[in-house]
């Protein structure tokens, strides 16, 4: 089953699951192959509205927390259910007002082979103290390139599910 049909399936899975009223709009489901990320976006409460900019960030936060702390033991539940279902850990979070909190992500570490110019790139970073290691500064520079190209990843992702069509559409050689 290709990523995008997955993704579907998940979304439908997690909305039949969700309690009414949790989320203003559809869910967000992001996944790799060791987590599932749910987030939905919750409408601004009304104190957030024609105030100040320092009144409207606190208010949104207070909402973000009201909900994380109201919703804790039903989001365990639906995130047990899911790892046992779909064999991936569950990460939550919400968007409200612009903002996107993530109340629990996975860490996962990945091992990889760096020259020697490589490891000095992370190096610097470690010693100008923009990382306080090179698994911190590795992470800094994964999260920079994302940032940056956002429309190359996209354009990536959508050759490989592309790719992926072409594969699942090929002639049966089973037989």
């Amino acid at each position: 089953m290709e990523n995008e049909e997955v993704e579907a399936q998940l979304r439908g899975w997690f909305s039949g699951r969700m309690p009414e009223g949790w989320f203003d709009g559809p869910l967000e489901i992001a996944l790799d192959r060791e987590e599932i990320t749910v987030v939905g976006v919750l409408r601004p409460p009304a104190s957030a509205e024609g105030v100040s900019e320092v009144e409207r960030v606190a208010a949104l936060e207070g909402a973000v927390q009201r909900f994380r702390e109201e919703t804790r033991e039903r989001r365990i539940e639906i995130a047990s259910e899911a790892e046992h279902r779909f064999r991936r850990k569950v990460s939550w979070g919400v968007s409200v007002g612009g903002e996107r909190v993530m109340f629990t992500t996975l860490s996962v570490p990945v091992m990889t082979r760096l020259r020697q110019s490589e490891r000095r790139v992370l190096d610097t970073l470690v010693a100008a103290g923009v990382a306080r290691s090179r698994s911190d500064a590795l992470a800094w520079c994964v999260r920079l390139v994302g940032r940056h190209a956002d429309t190359w990843l996209a354009d990536l992702r959508d050759a490989l599910q592309h790719v992926d069509r072409v594969r699942a559409a090929g002639p049966d050689v089973t037989s």
